[in-house]
């Protein structure tokens, strides 16, 4: 039987069936260390953001204080979505060599990296979900999260 091509153009070799990306068993490289690197990449973007709501807390006359939680996590949101958005990774992420590929091996789009942030945001708000997430970027062989798994998405380091 002939092998079905690939329906998902990609400018990965080696790529499996059902992705656009390569697969972790025949390139592991493109995933070493990527939960890792998250972690590190989590760290520095949530000191970006919290000097961020440093900033814009004078500017409300300490109102903001009173709802500082909210605060953060508008600012988080439109971090996350902005810099996604324009270039598949956070400053953190840049930093730490590492972006977010959809199931296609394509860059997140607009639309798909506000989905990420507010599905990264609903699961950093509450303990269980944020446990479940980390656990399965260490054991999953495409080390993804849960938003990643319910979007299609993975982070690899950067071609």
């Amino acid at each position: 039987m002939p092998r079905m091509t690939d329906p998902y153009p990609s400018q990965f070799e080696g790529r499996d069936r059902l992705w656009g990306l390569p697969d972790p068993d025949t390139h592991p490289g493109f995933y070493a260390g990527v939960p890792f690197k998250r972690l590190v990449a989590w760290l520095v973007d949530f000191v970006l953001v919290a000097i961020l709501t440093a900033i814009v807390v004078p500017f409300t006359a300490f109102t903001a204080l009173f709802f500082l939680p909210l605060l953060y996590f508008t600012l988080d949101l439109v971090y996350r979505w902005s810099t996604i958005a324009n270039g598949s990774s956070t400053w953190g992420m840049r930093l730490m060599g590492i972006e977010l590929r959809t199931r296609a091996g394509q860059k997140l789009d607009s639309g798909l990296a506000l989905v990420h942030t507010l599905g990264f945001i609903l699961t950093s708000a509450t303990m269980l979900p944020q446990l479940l997430s980390a656990g399965m970027m260490l054991t999953l062989p495409r080390g993804q999260g849960l938003t990643d798994v319910v979007l299609g998405t993975t982070a690899i380091n950067r071609v």
